[in-house]
Formats: C-alpha cells, sequence, structure tokens
C-alpha cells in the first residue's frame, strides 16, 4: 500500500500536473501518507524570500530586512534594516541555531556568485557576525544544520547558462564540518529539477531522523528526499501539497509538525501543521 501511495503522489505531482494546478487554493489536501492543514495565514511587508522561527517568535526574512513577529499574537515586535548603501543584497533564508538566526545571503542576480552567512542577535535585532564564502558551488540559497555538520544549498539557474555554462542541474547540496571544511555532496532528481523549472532550490531542512525536506521557487509542493546509499542523487520519496507558494520555510521548534512558510506575491507567512498518517508529525 505504501508503495501505491507513493506512485500516485509522483504521477500527481508531475511538472504537467503542477503547473496546471499552480493558481489554486488548496487549502486541505491528503495523500497517502501525508496531510497537510492550513491553519492561518497573516500580512508581513518581509515575507519576500522565507522565514524561520524558535520558542516564541517568526522571523520573515527579505532581501536586505528582517520582521520579528510574535507567534501567539502575531503582532510585529522589531525588525531589522541594512543601512542605504550597505553590503546586504539577497538574503533568502534563515535559521535558529545557538540562539543566534543564521541567514543564507547571496550576491544573487550578479556574476560571478558570491555568497556569505550573516548572523544576527535575534533578541536585539542586530547583525553580529558573517562568514563569506566568496565564490562558491553557486548562489547559497539556504542552510541546515544536521548531527554536527553544516548543509548549505547551492543554486544555479537556467538565466545564466548563457554565462557560466550551467543550469539548475549545477544545483548542489554540500555537508561541511564545523570549520567550513567540505566532507560531502549532492545534486537533486532530475525530476524535480523539471518542476523547479528555471529556477532552482529556494529552501530546505533536515529532521532529525535525516529526512530533507526541500521546497522549489513557487510550486506549492513540499518535497521529500533522503540521502542514498550509494551514487551522488537524492532521492526522491514523496511529495507534500501544501498552500505556500515555494520559497524558504521552517518547522516550528516547540510544536511539533507546525510548518511555516510564504506566499511571495500577496507577502503572506502561512502556517500549517504536516503530518504523516501512520507516524505522527515528521519533526
Amino acid at each position: 500500500m505504501k508503495s501505491l501511495c507513493l506512485a500516485i503522489s509522483l504521477a500527481l505531482f508531475s511538472p504537467a500536473f503542477a503547473a496546471d494546478k499552480a493558481e489554486e487554493a488548496l487549502p486541505l489536501i491528503t495523500t497517502g501518507i501525508w496531510k497537510h492543514e492550513e491553519l492561518k495565514r497573516f500580512k508581513a511587508p518581509e515575507a519576500n524570500q522565507g522565514v524561520a522561527a524558535d520558542a516564541e517568535h517568526i522571523y520573515v526574512i527579505t532581501n536586505r530586512a528582517l520582521g520579528k513577529y510574535r507567534k501567539d499574537t502575531l503582532a510585529r515586535v522589531g525588525e531589522w534594516k541594512d543601512e542605504k548603501g550597505g553590503p546586504f543584497i539577497h538574503m533568502n533564508s534563515g535559521i535558529i541555531h545557538e540562539g543566534k538566526l543564521w541567514c543564507a545571503h547571496s550576491n544573487f542576480p550578479a556574476l560571478p556568485m558570491t555568497s556569505s552567512i550573516e548572523i544576527f542577535d535575534p533578541v536585539a535585532m542586530k547583525h553580529v557576525g558573517t562568514y563569506s564564502f566568496g565564490i562558491a558551488p553557486g548562489s547559497l540559497t539556504w542552510i541546515a544544520r544536521h548531527q554536527d555538520h553544516w548543509y548549505a544549498c547551492f543554486a544555479h539557474y537556467s538565466k545564466d547558462r548563457p554565462k557560466t555554462g550551467r543550469d539548475p542541474a549545477w544545483t548542489e547540496l554540500v555537508r561541511y564540518d564545523d570549520q567550513w571544511r567540505r566532507t560531502s555532496g549532492w545534486v537533486f532528481p532530475s525530476g524535480i529539477l523539471e518542476i523547479f523549472g528555471g529556477s532552482s532550490c529556494s529552501g530546505g531542512s533536515i529532521a532529525a531522523d535525516g529526512t530533507l525536506f526541500i521546497t522549489g521557487h513557487d510550486a506549492k509542493q513540499l518535497f521529500v528526499l533522503r540521502f542514498p546509499t550509494a551514487g551522488s542523487v537524492l532521492e526522491w520519496t514523496d511529495t507534500i501539497p501544501i498552500t505556500a507558494e515555494g520559497q524558504a520555510f521552517s518547522w516550528d521548534p516547540t510544536q511539533p509538525g507546525y510548518f511555516y512558510g510564504i506566499i511571495k506575491k500577496t507577502r503572506e507567512v502561512v502556517v500549517s501543521r504536516i503530518r504523516r498518517h501512520s507516524d505522527g508529525p515528521p519533526n
């Protein structure tokens, strides 16, 4: 039955189906394995690139600014903005790690691609640190922390192929140790690359059991993958329909299964609950 459900899921979420359904509202969708339920959404002017969450707040991310919102009231209680003419160009996503907000940043859409991680104090909403990759494997879109390693996704885009010779197939997930020394790397399955279209992987996280969740640029889909036992291609195991539209997302650290995403075109944060029918929430 599980194999049948997976086959149905993969068929439903082929690139053609995704294109046909891109504009449909999906308030409650059930697949054979996963259940997604939107709980609420709220307006946030920073809802342009991604979102991160800690125990009490949601941090909404745009290119050169952050908004801080209470989870209980959704009131905006803090912000950070880059100074005019400052060094920030394109923040993409963020995670909370050791009490700090770590944000993926790049010089998109410029070439050559350069990337950095920008670190913030989420209490004071101040920029407190940076780590630069310089010219890296691509444009940094998201980072994750799992089993004492860093994971970083470096994207490529079809628009750059005439200049770089590289398209989204060159997008790579790289694992680093704490000194940012590369220890491994993987690429994404061709079927998911087709759904990305000319864009790439915009958001990602790794659950405690090693399950990898990713999103594209604008598809209403959360892809479920696992690391391969051999080879370099990540294994696509399932697709979860969601009402957020791609970009970077966050799981709630205190409420298992609570999922935060954004809708870029309407500047909204979407709060959902995602669970596996048999096993409970994914994290």
